[in-house]
């Protein structure tokens, strides 16, 4: 039975083949960031896509000249002092993970652009990614004072290595589109006049094979993804307890008044 896909804010859909659904992040004027809202709807909207019968293969692309630039600020000075606000976070962020993991369709992500936050987790998840040399993906965890959550202890060290992992995560260094493609953290890389073309033709290749061999073989490799769970599982609980120290909002005080954040140079830890 097929989904109207009504109701979504911040996210759009529409068919460039018959069983290919394309899910575009629509707020341009904001580079595609995400609201409080949006980051729901991109959490939730793969229980819908996996239910949908219409649907066999999935393509994630941003509006415009970005894939996403990242979260709100707004949503994370919520949750500095708001326990229930930070736990229901927690609980989208993991959400958002393993929706897309277990989502029974194959995904493929076209990338441009600043890709931070919720639509890098998502544009990375991806069972294909398809970035252009535009690409600027930034994971900006630590930049911010807490640890590399969402998605990356998950699934950098398995695309990229564990080297170019802490290398990444650590120091929130960008990548570009063919950095990205050279170190195996995206599966292609293409000109930006070709990358819509070369979504829907790879979308299109899966939606027109065996449905159940497509689908089969994701669930298989996914359970890699399913053993690695506990480490994911402890990133999102410390990036969440991140949040209750002082470092994010140092941070954030440092970036409203453009100067570089003064943290603490001691940890316990």
């Amino acid at each position: 039975m097929a989904t109207s896909y009504d109701g979504y804010s911040q996210l759009s859909f529409d068919r460039p083949h018959d069983r290919v659904l394309r899910i575009t992040i629509d707020n341009e004027a904001r580079l595609n960031a995400l609201n409080a809202d949006g980051h729901r709807e991109l959490t939730y909207v793969w229980n819908e896509i996996d239910r949908d019968d219409s649907v066999n293969a999935v393509i994630l692309r941003g509006r415009g000249k970005a894939f996403s630039a990242g979260g709100d600020f707004q949503m994370i000075e919520d949750v500095l002092d708001d326990f229930t606000a930070l736990t229901g976070l927690w609980k989208e962020a993991r959400d958002l993970v393993y929706n897309i993991a277990n989502c029974n369709k194959p995904i493929v992500s076209a990338i441009t652009g600043p890709c931070v936050g919720a639509g890098l987790a998502a544009a990375l998840l991806a069972d294909i990614s398809i970035a252009t040399p535009n690409a600027k993906i930034v994971d900006g965890h630590t930049r911010l004072g807490v640890a590399a959550g969402d998605h990356s202890v998950l699934i950098w060290p398995l695309l990229c290595g564990m080297a170019k992992a802490k290398y990444y995560l650590m120091l929130c260094e960008p990548i570009d589109g063919t950095e990205a493609e050279r170190i195996g953290l995206v599966s292609r890389l293409v000109e930006e006049e070709e990358l819509e073309a070369t979504s829907i033709d790879i979308a299109s290749r899966l939606a027109e094979g065996s449905p159940s061999a497509m689908r089969f073989t994701k669930y298989a490799l996914n359970n890699v993804l399913r053993m690695f769970g506990p480490a994911f599982d402890a990133s999102t609980a410390l990036e969440m307890l991140g949040f209750t120290g002082p470092d994010p909002r140092e941070s954030i005080n440092a970036r409203k008044e453009k100067r570089p954040p003064v943290f603490n140079p001691h940890s316990p830890l």
